[in-house]
């Protein structure tokens, strides 16, 4: 069976709003990371950490806290 005309203009419009949605969304994750990178860098870094390290620590505190709340 062939596709019709309406179809596959269908197909086309899904493709596009996808791709689209795609690129809106990796622009959206890629900045939200640079902000929360220079945050954590100018806020919450401690003297000489690195923001990774930071993130670690952040991390290894938040599980602390967490393990306090529910005993």
């Amino acid at each position: 069976m062939t596709k019709s005309k309406i179809i596959k203009a269908n197909e086309k419009i899904a493709e596009n709003v996808t791709n689209g949605f795609q690129k809106i969304q990796d622009t959206v994750v890629s900045r939200y990371a640079k902000i929360e990178d220079r945050f954590i860098e100018n806020y919450l870094t401690r003297d000489g950490e690195t923001i990774e390290e930071a993130k670690k620590r952040l991390k290894k505190e938040q599980k602390v806290r967490e393990s306090q709340r529910t005993i």
